[in-house]
């Protein structure tokens, strides 16, 4: 039996990760954390909670994700992005115990026309994305056996704050909305991930950290993605495409963050759902809330 340590569990993908655990009736053990319960950033109370509970894989579903505050913030996010990391990293070596961290699609910087691969070359355009790649160069060198590091891009869950969620609460207030359509990518349901995560986790089996992407199928825009949820919920809304210029944020957005999911689905053997079926399920579920 495993002992697993889920971190940053009130998030999306840990609150999923506990659901699709017990859904599965999954016989391992598993210990649910926050910064509240454990705090990662602290490496030798990490350090002690795994020996304690003889950890054997930690998911790392922690993370700074504030975008725009990270410009502002950089020295938080750079703590749990990238100096946490590098703990549980060097923690896992030490103990061999196998990590699986979740990193993003804004190590890279959107100027791609085909979707991104594992080896494509990184260029963040802001804080985040690059505290997050600081967190996966730490992760790969030190290199803790049997561990990956899994990019992910447009996440959504019914738990948490989120596109659809903020979709869904604006159109109770407003009659009409303009909605991005310059940006492209592929959402990612939480409960998507969080099953492919339980279903590799006992395969991972490396010498040295590898890097997977994965997000649902298929390639939309954000105003695709909001009229989707619109239509599919049966709202009455006025939505308008509109530019990112006419939409200004602090920090800067890659236009395009489609990932390429092959390496995944074949060493894994994954069939990856298409997007607007996921999407469905899961207004489902919000909707039963």
């Amino acid at each position: 039996m495993n002992n697993i340590l889920v971190t940053g569990s009130n998030g999306q993908l840990g609150n999923e990760l506990r659901v699709k655990s017990e859904e599965l009736r999954i016989s391992d053990k598993f210990y649910f954390t926050n910064r509240n319960t454990l705090d990662i950033t602290d490496f030798e109370k990490v350090k002690k909670f795994c020996k304690e509970n003889k950890i054997t894989h930690i998911i790392n579903c922690a993370a700074y994700t504030a975008v725009d505050k990270a410009e502002d913030e950089k020295e938080q996010a750079n703590l749990i992005n990238h100096i946490a990391v590098k703990n549980l990293a060097q923690i896992s070596k030490k103990l061999n115990i196998s990590l699986i961290h979740i990193s993003t699609d804004y190590v890279f910087d959107g100027t791609n026309h085909i979707p991104y691969k594992e080896y494509d070359k990184v260029s963040p355009n802001g804080v985040y994305g690059q505290t997050k790649l600081d967190g996966e160069k730490a992760m790969k060198e030190i290199n803790p056996k049997n561990s990956i590091i899994i990019r992910t891009s447009w996440v959504y869950s019914s738990f948490g704050s989120n596109f659809v969620k903020t979709m869904l609460d604006l159109s109770k207030k407003l009659d009409k909305l303009g909605v991005i359509y310059d940006q492209v990518g592929t959402p990612t349901y939480a409960k998507d991930l969080a099953k492919t995560i339980l279903d590799i986790l006992p395969q991972i089996k490396a010498n040295d950290v590898e890097i997977y992407h994965y997000s649902n199928e298929g390639v939309i825009s954000w105003y695709d993605f909001a009229k989707a949820v619109f239509e599919i919920n049966n709202i009455d809304i006025e939505v308008n495409p509109i530019e990112t210029k006419d939409y200004p944020t602090i920090a800067i957005r890659p236009n395009y963050s489609v990932l390429n999911k092959s390496k995944i689905k074949d060493e894994f053997s994954i069939i990856i759902p298409y997007w607007k079926d996921s999407l469905k399920e899961c207004l489902k579920e919000i909707s039963e809330k």
